[in-house]
């Protein structure tokens, strides 16, 4: 795995056209930086990995456009050491950012492949999130509560269980919607049947699936 000068140079420019985007948060644009992202990509895709671009990873998923991975994670309000649940590991990228940030990170995948793949990967290059092949419905519950929850899939509704993992206090940024566009969505529980949620827009995301694959 190489990380040339012209890679980081890139990575640089990036992080620019994100905040340009209207990004502000700095440790944010800070993982963007230093993140390789050309790393979690077929070699074909090398000389782009740096377009805000989506692209695809196999299983019929993709790694999210970099704006979208630092909008949701700005959304998120990341604070060192909280235990944070991703739901949808996919290429293992977004577990990275929110490492670069000092979180600790439980991060779910249902399809076998990326898991694998993405395990593979984060532990070569010192990344120690961990991993669990499952599914993102049902969350991580032997390891709740999660003060922050992430989910990188669109939903078509927001799903009980992970509700029920989030703390007290705690904050989920979830994408809601079917097919098509999505809805991100924040919701701050305040209570165990008390919620706060707000709307930030439209995205695109692959659907949430339930069970493995």
């Amino acid at each position: 795995m190489i990380d040339s000068y012209r890679h980081k140079g890139m990575r640089r420019k990036l992080a620019v056209t994100i905040k340009n985007k209207g990004i502000k948060d700095q440790r944010v644009l800070a993982a963007i930086e230093k993140i390789p992202r050309h790393f979690f990509l077929d070699s074909s895709f090398t000389e782009i990995a740096y377009q805000d671009k989506p692209f695809p990873i196999g299983s019929g998923q993709t790694i999210s456009q970099p704006y979208t991975v630092a909008f949701q994670t700005e959304l998120l309000q990341v604070e060192k050491d909280e235990k944070i649940l991703e739901v949808g590991t996919g290429s293992g990228y977004q577990a990275c950012v929110l490492l670069e940030m000092g979180a600790r990170v439980y991060s779910i995948e249902r399809h076998r492949t990326l898991y694998k793949k993405a395990s593979q990967l984060l532990s070569e290059m010192g990344y120690l999130p961990k991993l669990f092949y499952g599914d993102g419905y049902k969350g991580l519950p032997t390891f709740a509560p999660f003060d922050k929850i992430l989910v990188t899939a669109g939903a078509p509704e927001i799903p009980e269980e992970l509700l029920k993992q989030l703390k007290t206090g705690g904050l989920m940024v979830i994408p809601l919607g079917g097919s098509g566009n999505q809805l991100m969505t924040t919701i701050r529980k305040l209570s165990d049947t008390d919620f706060e949620k707000k709307e930030h827009g439209y995205f695109r995301f692959v659907p949430l699936l339930g069970k493995k694959a």
